[in-house]
């Protein structure tokens, strides 16, 4: 138990170092304030985006679990363990080369079409039902970097008793929004968002440097924990 709420955990930590949600969360809150937006309305149009990316990232760690409960109960085949560690190395090594595209700013590789939708619903939000569904749509442009720590947390997620599933899905939507809470928090109580998007900025290849490693060191552990551990524990080892 304590092996998988780890891997859940730190599988979480990864995802909320990706920066699509709160690149789209800035970005709509900077065009709310621009505008001369009331306080109380910017609340309820965050809030409603923050809501749209807690409910997606949820359904998306709850329908991988449950896709996988089915196909493999609680005994996952190592083949498949060792394919969603080569997924975490390949990814990791992805996200080092190109996850921010080059020049200045914090624009993101991603499909210029994804890109652009996500700009224009940001600029024309101006309810909270909007806002509620580009918070979705926020975590759904990004599934292609995230899908392999939720595809992880996914598989040690079924290993757990059914109460701990449920406390295993609240941590990681929890920790993988964590990012997201700390600039709802930002812009809730004020602060200036030039001066969250100048951080932002200048630590950029931090956050891809961490993002990309923590791929690489999860893979490595899950790696040894479920691959290598259980076939020597199959040859008589350890």
């Amino acid at each position: 138990m304590i092996s998988s709420l780890a891997i859940i955990a730190f599988a979480a930590l990864i995802h909320a170092s990706f920066q699509l949600s709160v690149s789209v969360f800035t970005l709509f809150s900077g065009h709310a304030i621009g505008a001369k937006t009331a306080q109380a309305k910017v609340v309820r149009l965050t809030t409603g985006f923050l809501l749209g990316a807690l409910v997606m990232t949820m359904l998306a760690i709850s329908f991988t679990s449950f896709l996988f409960q089915n196909l493999f109960a609680q005994t996952t085949p190592q083949v498949i363990w060792a394919a969603s560690c080569g997924l975490l190395f390949g990814l990791g090594i992805a996200v080092w080369a190109f996850y921010y595209r080059k020049g200045n700013g914090t624009s993101l590789w991603l499909p210029r079409e994804i890109a652009r939708h996500l700009t224009n619903r940001a600029k024309s939000t101006r309810h909270s039902t909007e806002a509620f569904s580009l918070g979705l749509s926020s975590v759904l442009g990004e599934i292609l970097f995230i899908i392999a720590p939720i595809i992880i947390a996914s598989l040690a997620l079924i290993r757990l008793e059914p109460a701990w599933q449920l406390l295993g899905i609240a941590l990681y939507t929890f920790i993988s929004l964590l990012s997201l809470l700390v600039v709802y928090a930002l812009v809730g109580s004020g602060h200036k968002l030039s001066r969250i998007q100048q951080w932002r900025e200048k630590n950029k290849r931090f956050l891809q440097f961490t993002a990309g490693g923590g791929l690489l060191i999860l893979g490595f552990y899950v790696y040894v924990d479920q691959v290598l551990a259980a076939t020597a524990l199959a040859h008589g080892g350890f």
